[in-house]
């Protein structure tokens, strides 16, 4: 039951993190969502954002801006339903790689970055 309830406060948080507040958060750093339409950045399964090829400071400064605002979301979310930032993050980072535009770059299980395509993506074995 405990799974189900992160499962779904995860699948809502996506929202939050994808088109609200955190992306207007994100902003001044960047337009990530371009960055991620490039193949310059994308979802890990851990709920986070990583740099695909080489970082630039930009870059940088982009990713470790939205990741602070997620670990901010996260961390609410979680203290609000008894379980870990990590386990909570995780659910986010399976739901967000599951719900990414297609083109876009996603981390799969083995470290690779891959393209979303119309198929299912590889999954972390812990998504549920």
């Amino acid at each position: 039951m405990k799974k189900i309830l992160i499962s779904a406060l995860a699948v809502a948080s996506v929202a939050l993190l994808t088109g609200g507040p955190i992306a207007a958060a994100a902003a001044p750093a960047g337009d990530w969502k371009a960055a991620r339409a490039a193949g310059l950045i994308g979802e890990q399964a851990d709920g986070y954002l990583g740099i695909v090829g080489t970082p630039t400071p930009e870059l940088r400064a982009m990713v470790n801006d939205v990741n602070i605002q997620r670990k901010s979301v996260y961390t609410r979310q979680s203290a609000a339903n008894d379980t870990t930032v990590e386990a909570f993050a995780l659910t986010a980072g399976c739901n967000l790689i599951l719900n990414s535009p297609a083109g876009s770059k996603y981390q799969a299980p083995d470290g690779s970055w891959k393209t979303r395509t119309a198929a299912p993506p590889e999954r972390d074995s812990r998504c549920i």
